[in-house]
């Protein structure tokens, strides 16, 4: 292919690590910075504020039983992350997990299924950001209406746009940005809670506690919503050329990030649950629950710091969903499956601002193109974060079934390694099923169609690039021979494990 050829060009070369790195910044982010990847693209801020309603709706009291059952499930599907993980790294996250795995064919499918999770869950969070701006803009100049369709898509292009702006600038810029948006959100949240627990006298809500009135179908309903709020969970496994000793913070993030946010989002369940009792509107009507237990507890004023709260948290989750979306996109272009230009890295910057830019206008489109046609912003929300959540349910499910294959091939897969693959497939089968069966009534129903239509395309896109090119064929086989040879071997001197090796970007460079 004549633009494979080009990468070389697209990606110069000036020192040993920039060429090891696939010209990113080389083990540059802290244990602290990865996490942050992962915990903003999960957008914590975003269940209490929308979606433990909804798990509410379909579970009542037994909600905070759902989160901490779906947490369960994802830390499983961690568990499989987490064996290529801890043995392998590059910016291509699960994309190259399972072509090591399961082989190319699947590693591509798994790669562009990916990219699309990545861009729509960027794509609906502006919406979530906008709507948040626009509550906000209400309440401080005591507006009757909302902003105009203009203002809102004007509002959405600022979320991606800065967005843009730190993901093209710096990793470390925005992971710290990240981090700290996060934890200041977060904090809000806490105190709402602590409030409202403060309110009832910390008593324990024994209804709740005892599961009153749950059955296993409405577990199953509210195990389905609260399995979307995890996702994003594993992002920053796409930081594997910048993250330091990237074999034992990448893990850590992955699995540390689901334990954090489960626990936070079983509690805020419980306490949300708790401070509607008795209120004349229930906490599935509602929409805006923290405002409500913020004036119920006697500190209206934590109300505002939650929607801007809010506002925070979207706006990192817009930032580290682009930021890991560009990355996987990055690699399948340097594997020559896309324009070579997209496996182009900054020459000052070393971040992949191609890609990087490709992936915040995907990201703007379709949110804007709704946004202007007048769309309610929530329903834009929930119709393009279904997109985002079929492609991380497949993708979790791939990698799930490629861990122990992966692990046999190593001569080290142990009985429980099944057991846990299984168990994932098993709690991620049944989010799938839940999730498009039976198929919602239009325009509900459209998301779903629209990726199959994407993965189509994608794939088929792809696969005519791999069958046709004995040179990406080659150069995909090769690099994943680099990243295996390169762990098996240990550390380069004077590096951590974990850095590319010069062999994986010579094959990748030759013309």
């Amino acid at each position: 292919m004549s633009d494979h050829a080009t990468v070389s060009s697209a990606v110069p070369v000036t020192t040993a690590t920039r060429n090891e790195s696939y010209g990113l910044k080389n083990g540059v982010l802290s244990p602290l910075e990865v996490i942050g990847q992962s915990v903003a693209n999960i957008a914590p801020t975003a269940t209490p504020t929308v979606v433990i309603p909804l798990v509410f709706a379909a579970a009542g009291g037994a909600t905070w039983f759902a989160y901490l059952f779906a947490l369960v499930g994802i830390l499983l599907v961690s568990f499989s992350i987490n064996q290529f993980a801890r043995r392998s790294a590059s910016p291509g996250s699960l994309y190259t997990y399972i072509a090591t795995g399961l082989g190319p064919t699947w590693g591509i499918a798994v790669g562009w299924t990916l990219f699309i999770a990545y861009i729509a869950c960027a794509s609906s969070v502006t919406t979530g950001f906008t709507n948040y701006v626009n509550v906000l803009v209400r309440d401080i100049f005591h507006l009757q209406t909302d902003l105009s369709p203009a203002l809102l898509v004007a509002v959405l292009a600022l979320s991606v746009l800065g967005s843009w702006f730190f993901a093209y600038k710096d990793v470390r810029l925005s992971t710290r940005l990240m981090l700290g948006l996060e934890l200041i959100s977060i904090s809000f949240i806490l105190l709402v809670v602590g409030a409202t627990l403060f309110y009832h006298g910390w008593r324990l809500d024994w209804t709740q506690l005892s599961l009153h009135g749950a059955t296993a179908d409405t577990l199953r309903l509210g195990l389905i919503l609260a399995i979307f709020s995890f996702t994003g969970f594993e992002s920053a496994t796409a930081l594997g050329s910048e993250a330091r000793s990237p074999l034992r913070t990448i893990p850590q993030a992955v699995s540390l990030s689901a334990v954090f946010v489960g626990l936070l989002f079983a509690v805020s369940a419980y306490t949300q649950v708790l401070g509607f009792a008795g209120n004349d509107v229930p906490l599935d009507k509602s929409d805006a629950p923290l405002q409500v237990l913020s004036a119920r507890a006697g500190v209206p004023f934590l109300g505002v710091l939650i929607t801007v709260g809010a506002i925070i948290s979207f706006f990192a989750c817009v930032l580290a969903s682009i930021t890991a979306g560009a990355r996987v996109l990055f690699l399948l272009g340097r594997h020559g499956l896309f324009h070579a230009s997209l496996g182009g890295a900054h020459e000052i910057n070393e971040t992949p601002h191609v890609a990087v830019t490709v992936s915040a206008v995907l990201a703007f489109v379709p949110a804007a193109v709704l946004t202007g046609l007048g769309e309610n912003l929530f329903s834009i929300y929930g119709w393009i974060g279904t997109t985002a959540t079929l492609g991380f349910i497949l993708v979790y499910i791939a990698v799930a079934i490629a861990a122990p294959v992966y692990l046999y091939r190593r001569r080290e897969l142990r009985p429980w390694h099944v057991l846990a693959s299984l168990a994932a497939i098993a709690f991620m089968v049944v989010a799938l099923v839940g999730a498009v069966y039976p198929l919602p009534d239009a325009p509900n129903s459209y998301p779903i169609f629209a990726f199959v239509a994407l993965l189509g395309v994608g794939f088929a896109w792809s696969a005519v690039q791999y069958v046709s090119s004995a040179q990406v064929r080659g150069d995909i086989e090769a690099d994943l021979a680099a990243i295996r040879k390169r762990f098996e071997r240990g550390p380069t001197p004077g590096k951590t494990a974990g850095h590319a090796t010069r062999g994986a970007s010579a094959v990748l460079e030759t013309p």
